[in-house]
């Protein structure tokens, strides 16, 4: 009997990958698990809900954090997500001898409209696993705020689900977000 074997790819594989032409300029992959993910085309709601969060929690940060918004994540050997907004605390050098690691996330902001199922069932356990403190998913199709707290190995103890209200960062409670416009 002949078993099927997955070849698993490591961080630093899939940056030679990137330089050597394999994967093309400006391709949409994430690195999950050794795996090359391809990213679901994003719609005008999700860039324009990345473009709106950017905005406010760039007004909000006063120097306590950096956003960063659809840049890579190094967690571990082999995985590299992109989410789609973070706060990072200030480097001196605004990361650029270096990608984010775990220890460097404030907060993860995943816009889910098509990738709602993705984003809650594989890479928010990833950042739980992680130890990334706190992560919100603006649940699109449900019009709603999601927000994970307390990680631990294979999720989050903590969820609050919002459609109304304000929600802020745990870190950050003066940093606040009007849910009701995320949802639209």
């Amino acid at each position: 009997m002949t078993v099927a074997l997955t070849h698993r790819f490591t961080v630093d594989d899939y940056h030679r990958m990137a330089e050597t032409g394999i994967l093309k300029p400006g391709a949409k992959v994430e690195l999950i698990d050794g795996e090359i993910v391809d990213m679901l085309p994003i719609g005008p709601f999700h860039s324009g809900s990345v473009y709106r969060l950017t905005r406010r929690f760039t007004q909000k940060a006063d120097g306590r954090w950096l956003v960063a918004s659809q840049g890579p994540l190094q967690l571990g050997e082999s995985d590299m997500p992109e989410p789609d907004v973070m706060l990072l605390r200030p480097s001196e050098d605004d990361y650029t001898s270096r990608h984010p690691v775990a220890e460097d996330i404030l907060l993860i902001i995943e816009v889910a409209d098509s990738s709602l199922t993705f984003d809650q069932n594989v890479k928010l356990p990833l950042y739980a696993k992680a130890g990334i403190e706190e992560v919100w998913i603006l649940n699109v199709p449900q019009k709603q705020l999601e927000i994970y707290r307390q990680p631990q190995f294979l999720g989050y103890e903590s969820k609050t689900i919002l459609q109304t209200g304000e929600a802020a960062p745990g870190l950050f409670p003066d940093a606040t977000i009007d849910v009701r416009q995320l949802v639209g």
